[in-house]
């Protein structure tokens, strides 16, 4: 690839990054072919995502731009068996048993060239979710996979060590699996909300958290039932036992704080909401809150009161 084929790649994968971070800032998480299909992007007329197959290169580029994983659910059959690494990086497989199938060949050029892609996680309930910059840094051809690195990915919920830290193996796979959740999950939760806080319906997607009902700690699971839209106010206050949320969707508020005299936010953000039901429930029931565990989680608020 000469320079300039090289700077003509990268020129498309930051204008559909800048595509993407706009569309995201506007509370847009989980994305279509239809909405990712004829797009203008530096000058070129480009698609972002696959269609049928899970490696995408468009015509008109050297190499693979994004790469898609559907979604199953927990336990399911998957057509390709990727999975993280002892070494904390996830492995991508290859289409096919041939390592030079064109697919893979594009992969390949944008390892070696360091270009960056989109991967695009399948969604709960439908679409997909894009994680990017991704980079491929290796390829092991006897197991028919590449090796990914998502740690360019910004992940704004979760807080990743220092990549100089040395970390026990078990637990550096543990939280790539986490940071591979996160996206999707987020989109999820954040479409079956409509982009709203489950307690005030605040509607500012920079400003909302998929927030984990079960937390991950302890085995919470990266699916719908087991999240809650929240804007960063309550998020907070949910994780700090300040406010509680019954099996019949109930907010309450830790008795000590509701006793407490402040200023306006914690008078008409906090204690307001005090015995109202959640003003915003997901229309599917399917993908309600799952009582059991809000009931769980709620035992937790009361004895911290």
């Amino acid at each position: 690839m000469t320079p300039e084929e090289r700077l003509r790649e990268l020129a498309v994968r930051h204008a559909a990054f800048r595509w993407l971070d706009e569309r995201r800032a506007a509370g847009k998480e989980t994305f279509s072919q239809d909405d990712t299909s004829n797009l203008t992007l530096a000058g070129e007329s480009v698609r972002l995502m696959p269609t049928q197959q899970g490696i995408w290169k468009p015509g008109q580029l050297g190499a693979a731009l994004s790469i898609r994983t559907v979604y199953r659910p927990e336990g399911s059959e998957r057509p390709y068996d990727d999975a993280v690494g002892l070494d904390g990086l996830y492995r991508y497989k290859m289409r096919g048993t041939d390592p030079d199938h064109y697919q893979n060949r594009a992969l390949r050029a944008a390892m070696h060239e360091r270009l960056p892609l989109i991967w695009w996680l399948g969604v709960q309930g439908g679409g997909y979710s894009p994680l990017y910059p991704i980079y491929l840094v290796g390829e092991e051809r006897a197991d028919l996979q590449f090796v990914v690195d998502i740690d360019a990915v910004p992940q704004p919920d979760i807080v990743w060590p220092s990549v100089e830290l040395e970390l026990e193996p078990s637990y550096r796979q543990q939280l790539t699996r986490m940071r591979l959740h996160q996206r999707p999950f987020r989109a999820a939760v954040l479409r079956a909300y409509q982009t709203s806080c489950a307690v005030c319906s605040f509607r500012h997607g920079d400003l909302l958290d998929a927030a984990h009902i079960q937390e991950d700690g302890a085995g919470g699971r990266p699916v719908v039932t087991n999240g809650l839209t929240l804007c960063k106010m309550h998020h907070a206050a949910y994780d700090r036992r300040i406010l509680g949320i019954t099996g019949d969707y109930e907010v309450q508020i830790n008795a000590r704080v509701l006793h407490e005299e402040d200023g306006p936010m914690l008078r008409h953000g906090i204690q307001e909401f005090h015995g109202k039901p959640l003003m915003v429930l997901p229309e599917r029931r399917t993908e309600r809150p799952d009582r059991l565990l809000l009931d769980e989680r709620f035992q937790a608020f009361l004895d911290a009161s």
